[in-house]
């Protein structure tokens, strides 16, 4: 029992990483609050069928168009309905939601609202001290580690990350620094739709895809940024490994009752916002985010 719950946790707790390091991003260095963040993995996961499954193309060149497709979807719209209004938190909440809703209703109308099967990368399990997990898992685990790693390489190591770290913590200053701020936080909301189709083309074949599949990880997204610290990338990572372990926990422990997991990760959540607000990462705007 206790590998299961350490094995099944650490593969969730990667992906949930992923998709909250791209949504604590995006806000941490344009301030917006993105809730169509994980329609985008949904899309990617759609996109992987129906460039795999319904045109019958390469799994290389299916995943590549997914992938680029998805991120082309999250930048314009990024640039042609929130930059405008980036300032006005509570408009980019209801515009986000609502985009959130018609990728939903696009693909439901497209593919109908039953679960469409994308077939594994590779089949088969691993087993790891006497737990079988699917190959598929555990190279969506490898990928997540990989496109973190990436991230963190491309934020602290290159002239672009600086050029984000900066707009990030005062994009006034970075502008007369010369740097490009509008360029910058469209690149910003690419890279977080990478990460999200990312997710979405590695999670997918697990999963039956389904145009509802956005939600319940929004919910526990938007859990892990805010008990990580809102804009806070490393927040985000520990917070994604702990509410995914209390969500294995409960599974295991209670099995029948598996489908009160989220809730009860979102009551730690309260529970460690009631004694720290701020998260456990969490700045002021003052401070660096990332």
């Amino acid at each position: 029992m206790i590998e299961g719950i350490l094995i099944n946790g650490l593969v969730k707790a990667g992906l949930y990483a992923l998709l909250a390091t791209g949504f604590s991003l995006i806000f941490g260095v344009t301030r917006i609050i993105n809730l169509a963040h994980t329609a985008l993995y949904m899309l990617a996961a759609y996109g992987l069928y129906y460039f795999g499954q319904e045109l019958g193309l390469s799994l290389g060149v299916s995943i590549a168009l997914a992938l680029v497709v998805t991120v082309i979807i999250g930048a314009l719209t990024y640039k042609l309905f929130i930059e405008r209004i980036r300032e006005h938190h509570m408009t980019v909440l209801l515009i986000t939601l609502a985009f959130a809703i018609i990728f939903e209703e696009a693909m439901a109308r497209e593919f109908s609202r039953d679960a469409v099967t994308v077939p594994s990368f590779i089949s088969g399990y691993w087993e790891v001290a006497g737990v079988k997990v699917l190959i598929q898992r555990w190279l969506a685990l490898g990928t997540a580690f990989v496109a973190l790693i990436g991230l963190w390489l491309l934020l602290t190591k290159t002239k672009l990350g600086t050029a984000i770290r900066a707009a990030g913590q005062d994009a006034e200053v970075a502008n007369l620094m010369g740097i490009n701020v509008p360029r910058t936080f469209l690149i910003t909301a690419g890279l977080a739709a990478t990460l999200a189709a990312i997710s979405g083309i590695v999670i997918g074949p697990t999963l039956g895809v389904v145009p509802h599949m956005w939600t319940d990880p929004l919910i526990m997204v938007m859990a892990i940024v805010v008990l990580g610290g809102l804009g806070s990338l490393k927040g985000s990572v520990i917070a994604a490994f702990i509410l995914a372990y209390v969500e294995v926990i409960v599974c295991y422990s209670f099995p029948e009752h598996c489908y009160m997991s989220r809730a009860i990760a979102l009551g730690a959540m309260i529970l460690t916002l009631m004694v720290r607000p701020e998260g456990l990462f969490g700045t002021s705007f003052e401070e660096e985010r990332l």
